[in-house]
Parts: structure tokens; C-alpha cells; sequence
């Protein structure tokens, strides 16, 4: 009594099955046509109820990961402060050397050799053993992070520049496996030895604190990115069971579910028929049923595994900063990137902008600073042109906004909201403009991007696509209602100040949906590939 995916709704020689549950005419999409097979081709795995089990790897939506977490959790509430701590730091181990052994070195590596030159950092006032300790860190830190996402990349990008101006070489690329979490756990350590250095922050005087402050399971491998300032303390800090932080925690780890098995999934199904070229050739149609479907993908997809992660951390009595508040209610594009990403968005702006200058030194060297701000932010997202691309576009958007500002004349501070048309109007418009720059985020290279836009000039219809609308609408519409709702009632979560009686009915309420409407196909999290 399962909504069937995509891919069991096909007609190359096999009978089409449409879903006991919920038909609605759907199979005609999958089967009016023999050439296009739909299928949500990314990660092998099997299905369980409405978990997803990738092999070798405890992802979220996984019933060992949920093994796991139960007895971590369990165990965790029989020890004390510090013998918690050292649990967490055994189990945040067991849980990354799952994903792949080989790379524990790595992070044993850089976790002790930054501990150790924050510590001496912050005991001496001699500023050139500072900074040559600072450049120790920094360097073996971007190193790692150089090497393993981006060597191969820099290569063929090199051997490619000089064949295109006639000086053909033979390089050879390196199978390099991309360590997991590397890009985020690599930003929270490099704000720990900045912050230290600037004495900012104390240092952690216990290995194990800053250990486990650097490798807490919960964000290990796709963030969301801790400050310094913000999660170490809690680590160095016994903590108390709180039985409405522990609920709102299993809340939280409800709608991360919801977000993405039931949203983020279903949407999936379509984005990668429309980007893998099931549906046919680019058109109208296409391009926009697949640019809508992957904007709402990626959104349940990483604002669900931020749920999931802040949910874990606060079953344990650690608060984790919200990652993601209604990014697509954004009035301007400053405005979304005050609510996608945060904890990303945050740390460009502190240890990026704000060090080229900022906002100071006039105009020119503002729009200069946004640009290359956005430029590397698209870069850490992964070694392919089409991320530097999607960030050009948010730092040439951001930078035309700044100008218009400056000439309109408004006279309103940037986070001030326009009437309620205007705010909608403009809304509307980042909203098609953020979706606009999600091909790039999508596709495998710049001219493939190119061409896939290159439908939007062919505007040929099938009757099938208004059958895929109503599905994408059926499991996009729910979090746009959700997000108004928070919104509005100015929640971290749906229902957040609800009675406990309530919440719970809503708990249920989720268990049945997440059940009954997750996608057969499951698709790993986006963001674990950072």
C-alpha cells in the first residue's frame, strides 16, 4: 500500500504497475510513450518501509543509522559529562569510519595538529611563532581539502586552457576517493584556529573536547557548519535530559524525514528524468518540470538533513544553529542567502568577506569582494565549472542589487520588507531567479547546462505533462505551505509551540505520511557529496 516511484512505471517490454494507494492517472506518463523509461538512477540500494539502504553507508533516512542513534542515545543518558563526551567521540569514529576507515587517519591527522597549534597560538606573544602556526593550520588544512576535492580538477581545467590555445599536453588524472565531509568539517576547523588567533575564542584545553567539538556525528558529514563559539562551549558544559528539548528533538528528526523521503525524494523522481534526458530531448515543458522539481529536491533534501542533524544533536542536549529559514519567501537574493545554507552563508561573510574588506573601501572593491566570495563559495560546493558558474550568477545578482540600491534611492536598510504585493512580486522573482541558477547546481557540465536551457525555446507539449505538474505539485505545495506557516507563526519547526498533546498527533501524523509517501527510489543526500 506503497505510492510506487517513477521507475515502476515503465513500458520497455514490462506491464506498468501504477501505486495501490494513489493512482490518479499517473501510469500514463510512464507509459504513453516506449523511449522514456523514468527511474531515479543515483545510488544503488534497496528500500525498507520508507528507509533507504545505501551500501556502506549509514545515510539519515537509514534504519542503521536509527540503530545506531537509539543506542548511542540510550547509553549516553547512563554516563556522566565526561564519560559522555568520550562515547560520543568512540561513536562519532564508528560512524565516519563506517562511510570509509581509510580516511580516519585524515581527520586524526588535522584534529591533533590544529589542537595543538591553537594551544600555542593562544600562550604566545611572539606574532611571527603565531603566524607561522596559523599558516601550519591553515595550510595543511586547505591541503588536505586541495588534494583530495580539487587536484584532478585544476589538472584537466589546466590541460584543457592549454589545448584550447594550441598547446596540447598529456596529463594523467589521479582516481582520488573524496573523503566524506571534508568541506564542511574543514571550515569548522579552520574557524577554530582563526578565531583562537584573533583571541576570539579561547582554546580548548582537552583534546577530547576539541576532538569531539570537530567530529560530533550529527554534523560530521554535511554540517551544519558549528561555530566555534557556539557548539564548544556546550562540548566543555555537562549537560542535562530535557524531556521538551529531547521531544522537540524527535520532532525535528519527523520533518527532516517528511522533507526529504516524502518531499525532497518524490521530487527527485522528476528532476533527474528531466536532467538525465528520460523525459526526451530539452523542452519547455521539460525545463521547467525539471527545474522546479530540483529546486524543491534540494531544498526538502538539505533542509531535511539539517532537521535530521539538529534533531540527533539535541536528543543529547546540544543545540545546533538553525540552517534553514524559508530560503524560498526571499524578497532579494541578500535576502536568500540570509536563509539558505546559514551556517555556510554566515561563515563566507565572517571569515571571507568580511577579511577582503567588505562592504569598506567604496563600490568597486565591494562588488570585487562579493564576487570572489561567491565565486569560492561555488567552488566549495565541488570541482566543476558549473558551481563557480552558479556562484557568479548569486555574486553578479548580489552586486546589482547593491547597485540598484545605491541609485534608486530607496533609502530602506537591506532587511526592510516592501508592501505585501511588492513583497510578493519580488519574491516571485527571486524565487524564478534562484531556480534559474539550480541548472548549473544540477547539471553535470556548462554546456550541458547551456542545452538544457536551450529547451526553454522549444515549446512543445504532451499531454502526459500535465500529470507530471500534478504530481510535482502534490509533493512540492506541502512545504511551501509548511514554510508559510513557520513564517508566519515564526517557528524553528512546524508546530514548535504547539501543546505536547498536539505535537505528538502531529508526530503520528508524520510517522503515517513518511510511511505511506516516500519514494521507492532513494536518492542520497545531495549535500553528503561536499
Amino acid at each position: 500500500m506503497r505510492l510506487r516511484s517513477f521507475g515502476d512505471w515503465t513500458s520497455n517490454g514490462s506491464t506498468a504497475r501504477p501505486g495501490r494507494l494513489l493512482c490518479f492517472g499517473w501510469q500514463r506518463l510512464f507509459c504513453s510513450r516506449s523511449n522514456y523509461t523514468f527511474a531515479a538512477a543515483t545510488h544503488s540500494c534497496v528500500t525498507l518501509g520508507f528507509f533507504s539502504v545505501a551500501a556502506a553507508r549509514m545515510l539519515f533516512d537509514t534504519p542503521v543509522f536509527f540503530i545506531f542513534l537509539t543506542i548511542v542515545v540510550a547509553g549516553y543518558w547512563l554516563l556522566k559529562w565526561r564519560s559522555q563526551n568520550v562515547l560520543l567521540l568512540l561513536a562519532s569514529y564508528i560512524f565516519y569510519g563506517w562511510w570509509d576507515w581509510r580516511f580516519l587517519g585524515l581527520i586524526l591527522i588535522s584534529t591533533v595538529v590544529d589542537f595543538y597549534c591553537a594551544k600555542n597560538i593562544a600562550v604566545s606573544n611572539n606574532s611571527v611563532r603565531r603566524k607561522s602556526l596559523l599558516t601550519l593550520s591553515i595550510a595543511l588544512n586547505l591541503a588536505f581539502l586541495g588534494f583530495f576535492k580539487y587536484f584532478n580538477f585544476f589538472i584537466e581545467s589546466f590541460s584543457t586552457t592549454l589545448s584550447a590555445l594550441g598547446l596540447p599536453v598529456s596529463v594523467t588524472l589521479l582516481r582520488i576517493l573524496l573523503p566524506p565531509g571534508i568541506s564542511f568539517y574543514t571550515f569548522q576547523a579552520l574557524a577554530y584556529i582563526v578565531d583562537v588567533y584573533f583571541r576570539r575564542l579561547e582554546p580548548a584545553e582537552s583534546l577530547l573536547d576539541y576532538a569531539l567539538f570537530i567530529n560530533f556525528f550529527p554534523h560530521l558529514i554535511a554540517g551544519p557548519i558549528q561555530r566555534p563559539s557556539h557548539l564548544l562551549p556546550q562540548v566543555q558544559s555537562p549537560r542535562s535530559f530535557d524531556a521538551q528539548k529531547f521531544s522537540d528533538g524527535i520532532l525535528l528528526i519527523l520533518t527532516g524525514l517528511f522533507r526529504k523521503c516524502v518531499i525532497a525524494d518524490n521530487c527527485a523522481l522528476i528532476a533527474n528524468a528531466a536532467f538525465n534526458g528520460k523525459m526526451g530531448e530539452p523542452t519547455l515543458p521539460i525545463v521547467v518540470l525539471g527545474t522546479y522539481a530540483f529546486a524543491w529536491q534540494i531544498y526538502g533534501d538539505f533542509s531535511g538533513y539539517s532537521d535530521i542533524a539538529r534533531g540527533a544533536a539535541q536528543l543529547m542536549g546540544f543545540h545546533f544553529m538553525v540552517n534553514f529559514r524559508q530560503p524560498y519567501l526571499a524578497f532579494s537574493l541578500q535576502d536568500f542567502w540570509r536563509r539558505w545554507h546559514i551556517s555556510l552563508s554566515t561563515w563566507l561573510r565572517d571569515y571571507l568577506y568580511i577579511p577582503l574588506g567588505g562592504s569598506r573601501g567604496g563600490e568597486k572593491r565591494t562588488y570585487r569582494n562579493l564576487m570572489v566570495t561567491m565565486l569560492l563559495g561555488g567552488l566549495w560546493h565541488g570541482a566543476n565549472w558549473t558551481f563557480v558558474v552558479w556562484g557568479a550568477i548569486h555574486g553578479a545578482g548580489q552586486s546589482v542589487e547593491r547597485f540598484l540600491r545605491g541609485r534608486v534611492g530607496s533609502g530602506q536598510e537591506p532587511t526592510a520588507q516592501p508592501g505585501p504585493l511588492r513583497l510578493w512580486a519580488k519574491r516571485i522573482f527571486i524565487f524564478h531567479l534562484v531556480c534559474l541558477t539550480w541548472i548549473f547546481f544540477r547539471a553535470q557540465s556548462v554546456n550541458e547546462a547551456i542545452h538544457f536551457l536551450g529547451g526553454l525555446g522549444v515549446p512543445e507539449w504532451r499531454p502526459e505533462f500535465l500529470t507530471a505538474c500534478k504530481f510535482l505539485a502534490l509533493f512540492s505545495v506541502p512545504l511551501f505551505l509548511m514554510d508559510l506557516c513557520l513564517e508566519v507563526r515564526d517557528e524553528e519547526f512546524l508546530f514548535q509551540k504547539m501543546t505536547p498533546a498536539r505535537q505528538w498527533a502531529y508526530a503520528s501524523a508524520l510517522v503515517l505520511i513518511v510511511a505511506l509517501f516516500s519514494a521507492n527510489e532513494a536518492n542520497a543526500f545531495i549535500y553528503f557529496q561536499f
